[in-house]
């Protein structure tokens, strides 16, 4: 990709049993964590159980630099627990680097293909962060770096 790319689409963190696969957090929503969660007076993101959830440290200057860019963020997530995905999106306030969300069980093909009709974006110029190698493989058939 010689310039920058018109759409950066960002894994959150789900994987499957056995593997662990994160990508924003490390954790997953559905399984390693306790939604709801909230923020407490000193600013931590806490679950249910009152365990803190935290961000890798490098995640929101990452999103901030790409937004200053002029590179929209979107996420695709194959997570059962949306509600607390959502949630955390704008308790860690990332809820607006993110133009768009695709945020459900199923193929990541199929994330990429509503985003794709979504934005009319070509997948050519979207770029896709994932730590998961098989979510990688399947959505670099569609033409994505």
């Amino acid at each position: 990709m010689a310039r920058l790319p018109k759409l950066a689409v960002f894994d959150l963190g789900e994987g499957r049993e056995g593997e662990f696969h994160y990508t924003l957090w490390p954790f997953w929503v559905d399984t390693h964590v306790d939604p709801p969660f909230h923020k407490s007076s000193d600013g931590t993101v806490r679950d249910r159980r009152g365990q803190d959830v935290r961000l890798y440290p490098e995640v929101p200057e990452v999103l901030k630099r790409l937004q200053s860019l002029g590179v929209p963020g979107a996420a695709a997530s194959r997570t059962s627990e949306i509600e607390g995905a959502n949630q955390l999106l704008e308790l860690f306030d990332l809820i607006r680097y993110f133009v768009h969300r695709e945020i459900y069980p199923g193929s990541k093909v199929t994330h990429f293909e509503r985003l794709q009709q979504k934005t009319g974006i070509p997948f050519s110029q979207m770029i896709f962060f994932d730590d998961e190698r098989r979510n990688i493989v399947d959505v670099s058939k569609l033409g994505t770096e």
